[in-house]
């Protein structure tokens, strides 16, 4: 190529140590890379670090009937085994607020939302490995 066997030389090594380069940024960026820790977990993630509560039934303020249930999502493994342990205060914390409420209550979404919230900052206040991320009330029946 060049007349200089030198020249020669230094621009082989030059290109191979190039090409060693971009192949270790390629391999840290599609291996080595952290999750982003602000993505939605995935459905299977979401149901690992979940518990489903036993279908609890209470009197509602207004004299009226519930029987509900709920799955709780927790953010690790740690928190869902300490929630697990805890099932009888998690039952006890859901009883108070649902015997709080009133079947008007339940009728719009806004309801329903306002008692997961609620229920999710109680359950929060006894946790110590952990925390709740979401409360979702998988069933509800007023009588």
């Amino acid at each position: 190529m060049f007349k200089n066997r030198l020249v020669n030389i230094m621009l082989i090594i030059l290109v191979g140590m190039t090409l060693i380069g971009v192949l270790a940024l390629v391999l840290y960026t599609q291996f080595f890379q952290a999750a982003d820790p602000d993505a939605e977990p995935t459905i299977d993630e979401v149901i690992e670090l979940s518990i489903e509560t036993e279908e609890i039934t209470t009197n509602l303020l207004s004299n009226h009937v519930i029987r509900a249930q709920f799955v709780i999502q927790t953010d690790n493994r740690h928190a869902r085994n300490e929630l697990e342990k805890r099932n009888f205060q998690v039952e006890n914390i859901i009883i108070r607020e649902l015997s709080d409420m009133r079947e008007a209550d339940f009728q719009g979404s806004e309801g329903i939302r306002n008692l997961e919230e609620q229920i999710r900052y109680e359950i929060n206040q006894i946790m110590q490995d952990g925390h709740v991320v979401q409360v979702y009330m998988s069933m509800r029946v007023v009588q």
